[in-house]
């Protein structure tokens, strides 16, 4: 049967899924546009992709406090604004030929630093629209709408850039963002936002909160080292792949488009699996299991060659992998929020998404680095044989108890 979550959760996700969608299909625009339209080569797309990650995750580590102690949708809404005028500029620039590396750079750590807000004030209200015990069908709808917009997205985006040029797909991006406002206004339920406590009245003490918190729970200490390694590794290989794709491998971007488009309907089975799997063989078991297939297929890209040939291998290897973080994606952030008290839901996950953020650019600085030594294709199985161990993170079923009982979402003030 069904669960319904009411017309509320409907909004939420309606903007969730509007805003998804334009990300998707202006998915890979700025290491293409890098790469073809400003002749950037494997070290500067890196640095391009890493810079606005570090200095994005850098400010958003002092966000968590402030939307902490906000309503929610009003920050939800402005960050969405934000994001509009800052991708909006992209297009402006080219059309007047103005467009330069810098200004890309600019927009990356805008757009990433109002992101990450965005996505703190958004799970802080989840955990307080959502009932504790439909929070994993609310996260599993939210999976299942991005790997479906995984999977349309990037196919029309190129489609578009071979029609109207390399910028449309921004233009797009944009434009999601004005309707992601939009959805998130019509949302007519309560706010939320937690009262500022005395004893850590100081800035830097609240920030310092989030970090206490996730190194305090085994459960969350584990799930937190796990995914920030493999979103790290994973997505110091995402320019490579750009460059070892469209520049080394010649690919067409529809062609790109297509080999990250099709996997993604995996993603959308794997959440539409992952409640059921866990109601019938339990919580802890499937994340372990999807938790260690997750780190094996990405090794397969190190079989990557030019032509349909490698378009195929790209496919299969991402379809595999995209499946299990479709399973495994709504059971590790449902037992995130559950373990993360009310009043401190935003600054923990500002916390987690800047961390992990940082380590990303890190990595991408470095497999940049390494890709120029070596190639791209081996830097790319260099990160591949390293995933291998990241389930070793992964917390057992010893300590994978009950959490800690929380404040309801009754017991916090609302606006």
């Amino acid at each position: 049967m069904r669960v319904r979550l009411g017309p509320d959760f409907g909004w939420l996700w309606s903007a969730y899924a509007v805003s998804t969608y334009g990300t998707w299909i202006a998915f890979g625009a700025f290491p293409l546009i890098a790469v073809q339209v400003l002749h950037a080569s494997a070290v500067a797309v890196s640095l391009l992709e890493a810079a606005g990650l570090a200095v994005a995750a850098t400010v958003a580590f002092t966000l968590g406090p402030w939307v902490e102690h906000r309503a929610k949708r009003p920050v939800m809404i402005a960050m969405d604004l934000i994001r509009f005028a800052a991708m909006a500029s992209i297009p402006i620039a080219y059309v007047l030929g103005l467009l330069s590396y810098g200004q890309l750079l600019v927009v990356s750590v805008i757009s990433g630093t109002a992101s990450i807000a965005f996505a703190a004030a958004s799970g802080a209200y989840l955990k307080f629209l959502v009932r504790g015990e439909h929070l994993l069908v609310a996260n599993g709808r939210f999976e299942g709408t991005n790997w479906v917009a995984t999977a349309a997205g990037p196919p029309l985006g190129g489609a578009l850039i071979g029609l109207l040029g390399p910028v449309v797909t921004i233009m797009a991006d944009a434009f999601s963002y004005l309707l992601s406002a939009l959805g998130v206004l019509r949302v007519r339920g309560g706010d939320v936002a937690a009262p500022r406590d005395r004893v850590t009245r100081l800035r830097g003490a609240e920030v310092l909160d989030g970090w206490r918190f996730i190194l305090r729970d085994p459960v969350l200490k584990g799930l937190f080292l796990n995914s920030v390694l493999v979103g790290g590794l994973i997505m110091a290989t995402a320019p490579l792949l750009a460059v070892l794709l469209l520049g080394q491998y010649h690919f067409p971007a529809w062609q790109y488009g297509l080999a990250f488009g099709i996997p993604a309907l995996g993603g959308f089975v794997g959440a539409r699996l992952s409640a059921r799997l866990v109601a019938r063989y339990g919580r802890h078991r499937i994340m372990t299991l999807f938790g260690w297939l997750r780190s094996f297929f990405p090794l397969g890209l190190a079989f990557v060659q030019p032509g349909i040939p490698g378009l195929v291998t790209v496919i299969v290897v991402e379809g595999l992998l995209i499946t299990c973080m479709g399973v495994f994606n709504p059971i590790y952030a449902t037992e995130r929020l559950q373990r993360t008290p009310v009043d401190h839901t935003a600054r923990i996950l500002s916390t987690w998404s800047a961390a992990g953020k940082l380590l990303q650019a890190a990595l991408m600085v470095v497999w940049g680095i390494l890709a120029t030594l070596t190639s791209p294709l081996a830097a790319i199985t260099t990160s591949g044989v390293l995933l291998l161990a990241t389930p070793l993170l992964l917390p057992g079923s010893t300590h994978f108890r009950a959490p800690e009982p929380v404040a309801a979402a009754a017991d916090v003030p609302v606006a």
